[in-house]
């Protein structure tokens, strides 16, 4: 791994020293040399757009205030052990009261954008029916305060958290039911929001949901078969796909009312976000390089190849067959082409190696990909592990991933949508603050960005995660992915040396 240079010896220690008889700590760009690599907003074309981003569930906090409903999150963390120290995102870091405070600091720090989710629950507490105007008016003062700070909003519509109501009326994504009521919501949105909001999403990471949430029930609202995971109910052989289906039919729902009644007044984009792990086969036996094909099959294509060429991987089909749901030739009209700009959410890279499934073995979404994954290679990491389990400093799987993208389906816009790495959340300032392994990862990760641009790859946008320490899902607030450090008891929003780096290499005076 690279180290960071620093402008002068002794550096870290001085300012340690000041942080403990001060409380504070700068790195600001006239403190100390934070070397770029020769990136710059010049290494890029002229309307490329960087921005951060977060979640609803993940930092607004303000759960129970102003009418918001609950959302599958606020049950799923009340159950005991399935949160690091009880967390729950009941405050997180409270962003519904200090959203001006953010949307300051993005500006200070020379972003142009910001990628933020709107919480339907927030929005219609039951799912569907009354409105609740408090939570419209949040996003209003949110998105007002954005324009007025020279911040573009790029809305998300669903970053995970269903309304409870609707898990509970039919049983939520499980239900064919949910796509009207989806395309309900977005439609409101669309028009509440889609004079000053030109950029949407409809979905997070679908695949997260309908495999984290239906496969192993790791996330809400945990459904799974007993082999897979610990349920009360599910069948990961069948609802995962089933969910998926509903979601790729939510997203193009919305699409479509968005383009019928808002697109052509409002002139505005839509699309998805979906998260791509690279997979690189492990040898270059033909089993190994048919794995790690399944695995991106299984991965990306699950969502983009209907979005892109009307129809699932034909991979999918063959292994999983009358498991997976068919779309019917409306539904292939609806959903082939349902995108105006596809964001990718890029971490990590893992080395892919074919196993033979156990036909004992009850079916599972995971099982049928008949692969294992290997984070090594001859006693060689793929790469510097972060502080998550499952996440490698791998800045050469980005550029695989998005060329990937490129070349398998048609070069669409693409907006890379998060992009970043944790530490420990027991970190306490002022090592959380000198945050250089994380600077190293955003450097050659960005830097390899810039490669796929260079060669053609319709990259339009840069989002890091995450503008703030915040609630991590599972992990809670054992994981910090900020480029701010937050005092998770005072809520106190501090800059890290990322922070900085970003702000001098997003300076417009380059």
């Amino acid at each position: 791994m690279v180290k960071i240079k620093t402008g002068r010896p002794l550096l870290f220690l001085v300012l340690n020293l000041l942080v403990l008889a001060h409380g504070k700590l700068d790195f600001s760009p006239e403190s100390t040399d934070l070397d770029t690599g020769g990136l710059s907003r010049d290494s890029f074309p002229k309307d490329f757009v960087f921005g951060t981003a977060t979640s609803a569930y993940e930092v607004e906090g303000a759960a129970h205030e102003d009418g918001r409903g609950d959302s599958i999150w606020d049950v799923l963390v009340k159950q005991p052990g399935r949160e690091p120290n009880n967390a729950s995102g009941e405050v997180a870091v409270d962003q519904y009261h200090r959203y001006k405070e953010d949307v300051d600091l993005m500006a200070k720090l020379n972003f142009d954008a910001y990628r933020f989710s709107i919480s339907w629950s927030r929005i219609f507490p039951t799912g569907t029916g009354k409105v609740n105007w408090k939570g419209v008016a949040y996003y209003n003062r949110l998105i007002n305060y954005m324009l007025k700070k020279g911040i573009t909003p790029y809305a998300n519509l669903n970053h995970y958290d269903l309304p409870q109501a609707l898990q509970e009326r039919y049983d939520g994504w499980l239900s064919r039911k949910v796509v009207k009521d989806y395309a309900d919501f977005a439609d409101f949105c669309f028009k509440m929001y889609g004079d000053r909001v030109k950029n949407w999403f409809t979905f997070n990471e679908p695949r997260v949901v309908a495999s984290l949430g239906y496969d192993n029930g790791y996330f809400a609202p945990s459904r799974c078969s007993k082999t897979y995971g610990n349920c009360t109910a599910g069948n990961s052989g069948t609802e995962p796909y089933i969910v998926a289906h509903n979601l790729i039919l939510c997203h193009a729902s919305a699409v479509q009312r968005y383009r019928e009644k808002y697109q052509k007044t409002q002139k505005g984009r839509i699309g998805i976000l979906l998260d791509f792990t690279w997979y690189e086969p492990l040898t270059r036996g033909k089993s190994d390089e048919y794995a790690a094909q399944r695995a991106r099959d299984f991965h990306l294509g699950w969502f983009l190849h209907p979005i892109v060429y009307g129809e699932y991987p034909k991979t999918m089909q063959n292994i999983v067959k009358d498991r997976l749901p068919k779309f019917t030739r409306a539904e292939v009209k609806l959903v082939k082409g349902s995108a105006d700009l596809v964001g990718i959410n890029q971490y990590t890279a893992y080395y892919m190696q074919h196993v033979a499934v156990n036909e004992s073995t009850p079916p599972g979404y995971q099982n049928d990909w008949q692969v294992a994954y290997v984070y090594a290679k001859n006693g060689v990491p793929i790469g510097p592990k972060a502080h998550s389990d499952w996440l490698y400093d791998v800045p050469w799987g980005l550029y695989k991933a998005i060329m990937y993208v490129k070349e398998r389906y048609g070069n669409p816009a693409i907006v890379l949508a998060e992009n970043g790495m944790d530490q420990s959340g027991d970190v306490t300032i002022p090592d959380g603050l000198q945050d250089t392994e994380r600077i190293n990862y955003y450097r050659s990760y960005i830097q390899q960005l810039k490669k796929t641009v260079d060669e053609g790859a319709n990259v339009i946008g840069y989002f890091a995660w995450s503008l703030l320490d915040n609630f991590e899902w599972r992990l809670g607030y054992t994981s910090r992915f900020g480029i701010t450090f937050v005092d998770f008891k005072t809520l106190k929003r501090t800059p890290k040396m990322s922070a900085y780096w970003f702000q001098k290499m997003l300076n417009r005076k380059h």
